[in-house]
């Protein structure tokens, strides 16, 4: 066997599509993720019973069942009940939702990691509960959390080659598409394999510059 470069050559604009596409997964997909997990983890921290339960189940639901069983879930079974989406947007969401409910333990563990004294000096200084939240509380915990925030980025990003299950290109998504038509594996499997490695361990090096820097 040898290498082809033409091949190479060939498969790089359809390897640019597939990036543009990954990375729009992975931006949007961590958007919902890290909004939706707050809002998880602030759900789960209210006093009232009928609405920690079903946030509870509904997580814990999610994050124990297979991120591919919930997209074919979202892409199959909701539009025979009349709810259509492309499948990029599905695909987008899905990885969002799934991640959420790992985001949503990040959360929590910042949350309650903030010492207890900053609870009682806004109580103290008779702050309101959502100035309490905005300004004492989440400003730590977030600070706490990011470095396994990025860490969950990661771990999508390598997630995004299963959104080729339900037709969305994304870069593995490409390289198939390529390998059928044109019976090269090699060259554009090996492609996607570099790329990965160029995006996840620049990223990984980053989350550890910031665990360094936030815990001084």
């Amino acid at each position: 066997m040898t290498w082809d470069w033409s091949a190479v050559s060939d498969f790089m604009p359809k390897f640019w599509d597939g990036l543009l596409v990954t990375l729009q997964i992975l931006a949007l997909g961590s958007l919902i993720s890290f909004a939706l997990g707050l809002v998880w983890a602030l759900l789960m921290r209210t006093p009232t019973r009928w609405v920690r339960w079903p946030v509870g189940v509904v997580t814990e639901f999610i994050r124990d069942t297979p991120l591919l069983v919930q997209l074919f879930f979202f892409f199959y079974v909701l539009p025979e009940w009349g709810l259509t989406w492309p499948a990029l947007t599905t695909g987008i969401c899905a990885i969002g939702l799934h991640y959420s409910t790992y985001t949503m333990q990040v959360y929590r563990a910042g949350i309650e990691a903030v010492p207890a004294g900053q609870w009682e000096a806004a109580t103290a200084l008779n702050l309101p509960v959502r100035r309490t939240w905005t300004v004492v509380i989440l400003p730590q915990a977030i600070r706490r959390v990011v470095p396994a925030l990025g860490n969950y980025v990661i771990a999508m990003l390598k997630d995004t080659p299963i959104l080729m299950t339900i037709t969305v290109l994304e870069m593995l998504g490409q390289a198939r598409l390529f390998s059928q038509e044109h019976f090269q594996f090699t060259e554009p499997l090996t492609v996607i394999g570099v790329a990965f490695i160029f995006i996840a361990y620049p990223a990984s090096l980053l989350v550890r510059a910031l665990e360094r820097r936030l815990v001084r």
